[in-house]
Parts: C-alpha cells; sequence; structure tokens
C-alpha cells in the first residue's frame, strides 16, 4: 500500500509587526511565498492551496501551480485561515491537512512529508515535528519553542520555557546543556484531519494558549492529543525578522549560483 496522499495548505497573511509585507519579500530573486510554494510541491503534496488575505499575494502566485484561496483578513491563527479554506474547498474530513507556515522558504520536503506519515501512523488527530535542541542559548531563548513529550510519542506540553527542567544542573550551570538530558525544540509545522482541523479552529482560546501565545496548547488543553516525530533532517529557521531573510537570501543564492 502507498503513502496516503496529503494536500499542503500554506497560510500566508500580508500584515505582520517585524517584517511588513512578509509572503512578497524578495528571495533570490522572487517573492518568498513562492520558494514556500516550491518546497510543497517538492515534498510530492497531492494539491498545494495558498490560503491568503490579500490579492497582491494571489498575483505573485499567477504562474505557480498552486490554488490561491481568498480569505478573511480577522484571523488570528493559521490553522483558523486554514479551516476557511477547508470549508471553501469542501475538503473530506478524512482528507490530510499539512500546515506549511508562509514564512518557510527553507523548509525541507522530507520533513513536509514525515509530518503528513506521522499523522496517518498514529491515532492522534493532528502531527508535528521536533529536532533536538544543541545549545543553552537556544534552550532559554522564548523564541524557540520547547516541547515535552510521553512514553507514547504524544507531546505533554509546549512552552517557550526551558523544559524539563533539569533542577540539579541548572542548579550547577545554565551555560551548557546537561548530559543525560533530552531537550526538544517543536518545528511549527503540523499535520491534521480536515474534519479536526474545522474542529480545531472552533475551539474556544484557552489559558495556556494565551499565556504562552502557543495554539498548539488549545488542542492540548481541549483533551485532545498530538503526535511528535523526530524531524529526518535539519529543518532551518524561517523568516521572522529583516536580519532572517538577509540570512536565508544569502543562503539560496548561494545554492543557487553552486547549481
Amino acid at each position: 500500500m502507498g503513502a496516503e496522499p496529503f494536500i499542503v495548505a500554506i497560510p500566508a497573511r500580508y500584515a505582520s509587526t517585524r517584517l511588513p509585507a512578509k509572503p512578497l519579500q524578495m528571495i533570490a530573486g522572487e517573492p518568498m511565498i513562492a520558494h514556500v510554494a516550491r518546497r510543497a510541491i517538492a515534498a510530492g503534496a497531492a494539491q498545494v492551496v495558498v490560503a491568503t488575505d490579500d490579492v497582491r499575494i494571489a498575483d505573485a502566485l499567477h504562474e505557480a501551480p498552486v490554488r490561491v484561496v481568498m480569505t478573511r483578513v480577522d484571523h488570528l491563527s493559521g490553522s483558523d485561515r486554514l479551516a476557511e479554506c477547508a470549508e471553501q474547498l469542501r475538503w473530506a474530513d478524512d482528507a490530510i491537512i499539512v500546515n506549511l507556515q508562509g514564512d518557510e522558504p527553507l523548509a525541507p520536503p522530507s520533513g513536509i512529508r514525515a509530518v503528513a506519515e506521522c499523522l496517518a501512523s498514529a491515532t492522534a488527530p493532528m502531527a508535528t515535528l521536533v529536532t533536538p535542541i544543541e545549545s543553552a542559548r537556544e534552550l532559554f531563548d522564548p523564541n524557540c519553542v520547547k516541547v515535552v513529550t510521553g512514553l507514547d510519542g504524544n507531546a505533554l506540553y509546549f512552552s517557550r520555557a526551558p523544559l524539563p527542567w533539569a533542577r540539579d544542573a541548572f542548579a550547577r550551570t545554565r551555560d551548557v546543556l546537561p548530559e543525560g538530558h533530552a531537550f526538544l525544540r517543536h518545528i511549527g509545522i503540523y499535520a491534521y484531519r480536515a474534519g479536526f482541523l474545522r474542529a480545531f479552529a472552533a475551539l474556544v482560546p484557552t489559558p495556556a494558549e494565551r499565556a504562552e501565545s502557543l495554539e498548539q496548547l488549545r488542542a492540548l488543553e481541549h483533551g485532545h492529543r498530538i503526535a511528535v516525530r523526530l524531524a529526518p533532517e535539519p529543518f532551518p529557521g524561517g523568516v521572522d525578522t529583516p536580519q532572517d531573510l538577509a540570512r536565508v537570501d544569502a543562503l539560496l543564492r548561494k545554492a543557487h549560483n553552486a547549481t
């Protein structure tokens, strides 16, 4: 039996506090959203959909082999935007939807496939990826989201705080990662069945979600499981700031010149 087909849906909001018009920022001569769409296509998705709130993003993709869906401007999260997309396109409840953020132009196709495969083989209604944390600086960075998993491979909690807290080791020093402890960075890519996506977007926001500003906590607080899998290869950081944009532009220009 072959792999279960999946859809990659890319929420792309025009407004961004730290980087205005982020999906349209140019990287190696192309808008960022075009790079993200190309990664999704390379992953082998049965369909690639960009859900946006601005016609300028749609115009930037007019030659790309993707479907563009116009959505409302008032959505608070990417999952909420994709839930509207699911309604517009009438996705079947059991369809696997991979939520690939529109600011991930370096997302490896293998990682996109891995999160879809994780959901297909899990009993949880939602899946995501993690990668090992390699430095104390990263562990204590609130922009790096940490995840603690249970013995069943499902998420117990996500946090911007350093978790789990290695009490005895950190009593001695916080400059290096203590040996014998595994720390995991959450990669912000999700897979869910379309039916659960609709149900998730309808859930009431929760206290931990608001406190941490992490939408996945809404699922956990309402009693839903999230399956977790290690990313099969490094998953470079996305673009949130002008510095990130410069870093990714340099990387992709170097890769292009090397081919």
